[in-house]
């Protein structure tokens, strides 16, 4: 896939963007768990940053998901991955099924402005019991006259504590667990709606992340996304954006952790001679690079299939399976070659090891990464 001059326009928009509004403050950020979402989702708003692949009519630029690739892959010059994160979560993870199915009212009254900025959002699929297994939620949306009454609760909710709407999945009916739930927006301010506590994370740390109960929370049930039993089919959909950015994210930031420990290796002697000079660290990083190169490649393939309409489950699922453990790998190998400097919180590697752990866990773990791969090889036992 190669990038028009209006893709490059665009990253080099970002890439300013960053400098001048986002790493100036990301170690402020990170000190104090949060960053102000409202403020920076206003100003990116304001690029047009938000709504790149949606409709004109609510706000967007009506792109292909290349553009978004673009985007995702130049956000990676952020100083660490919380702010790529949360910005993924509103762009493609909370929003991309309520582009799609929504109805027009609910899109004026909940993507434009998420779109201009205006509006924060969250998703809300992840429960203390239902991780990567979300046909095994349990938060309930009875019907009530012309309401859904929602009860249950939600972890690991990335914007959470600051999250103007959640689109929630949530079990609507009694049938199969593939076919009897919904996505449905639910406004954060709606009486019932507790942020319970904001989660002490090993990594992320700019980035709020919630638990949030919902105790006979009403809302209209002109707030569903789409048809009633559909929504853990539109979940899918919506993962495959997600597992998409997920990769794509972090290819800048381990290109940055490999030029970095360059300069440091370079400059570090030990024996006589710089580190780099070592062929164990020189060969070493030359393999990392490549591994990069490759992951990109991947991406940009399952990209190009996304943007001509094809299904990419597979394709995204191999890319967040390499994205995770590339992330794991590049960031231990570069750590090692700071020798004690690279245990010190001051030295950026040590925000990559810590960041970059979540890939094989969010969105997906590993494991099930594993298995939809193997499922598509036509691999899995009969019945699994």
């Amino acid at each position: 896939m190669e990038f028009t001059p209006e893709h490059k326009s665009l990253a080099e928009s970002v890439r300013k963007f960053v400098a001048s509004e986002i790493n100036p403050y990301v170690d402020e950020w990170e000190e104090a768990g949060i960053f102000p979402a409202h403020e920076v989702f206003k100003k990116m708003g304001d690029q047009g940053f938000l709504g790149i692949n949606k409709p004109e009519r609510f706000g967007g630029s009506n792109l292909d998901w290349s553009y978004t690739l673009a985007f995702c892959e130049a956000l990676g010059e952020v100083n660490g991955g919380s702010i790529p994160m949360a910005v993924g979560v509103q762009t493609d993870m909370a929003t991309p099924a309520l582009a799609r199915f929504g109805s027009d009212e609910l899109r004026d009254e909940f993507l434009a402005p998420a779109i201009s900025g205006d509006y924060v959002s969250c998703i809300g699929v992840s429960e203390p019991g239902a991780g990567s297994d979300v046909a095994s939620i349990r938060t309930t949306a009875r019907k009530d006259g012309d309401d859904y009454v929602i009860n249950g609760g939600k972890l690991w909710i990335t914007n959470g504590t600051q999250a103007d709407f959640m689109c929630m999945l949530a079990n609507t009916g009694e049938g199969p667990v593939h076919k009897n739930k919904s996505l449905i927006i639910v406004p954060m301010k709606t009486k019932g709606v507790t942020v319970a506590r904001k989660l002490d994370k090993l990594g992320m740390r700019a980035s709020d992340t919630a638990q949030i109960h919902f105790e006979d929370v009403r809302v209209p049930q002109r707030y569903r996304i789409g048809e009633e039993g559909l929504g853990f089919t539109y979940q899918m959909q919506q993962f495959q954006e997600e597992r998409l950015w997920g990769a794509a994210s972090g290819i800048r930031s381990l290109e940055k952790a490999i030029e970095d420990v360059i300069e440091y290796t370079r400059q570090r002697k030990a024996f006589g001679k710089p580190l780099l000079h070592n062929q164990v660290i020189h060969y070493r990083l030359a393999e990392l690079q490549t591994e990069v190169e490759m992951l990109r490649s991947l991406i940009y393939r399952a990209v190009e299939h996304h943007v001509a309409g094809e299904d990419v489950t597979r394709l995204a699922s191999m890319a967040k399976l390499k994205a995770g453990r590339l992330s794991r790998e590049v960031a231990d190998s570069c750590l090692q070659y700071y020798g004690g400097m690279g245990f010190m919180n001051e030295t950026p590697i040590t925000r990559l090891y810590r960041d970059g752990r979540l890939a094989s866990i969010g969105g997906g773990a590993d494991e099930v990464m594993l298995g939809i791969i193997a499922k598509y090889m036509g691999t899995l036992p009969r019945g699994d």
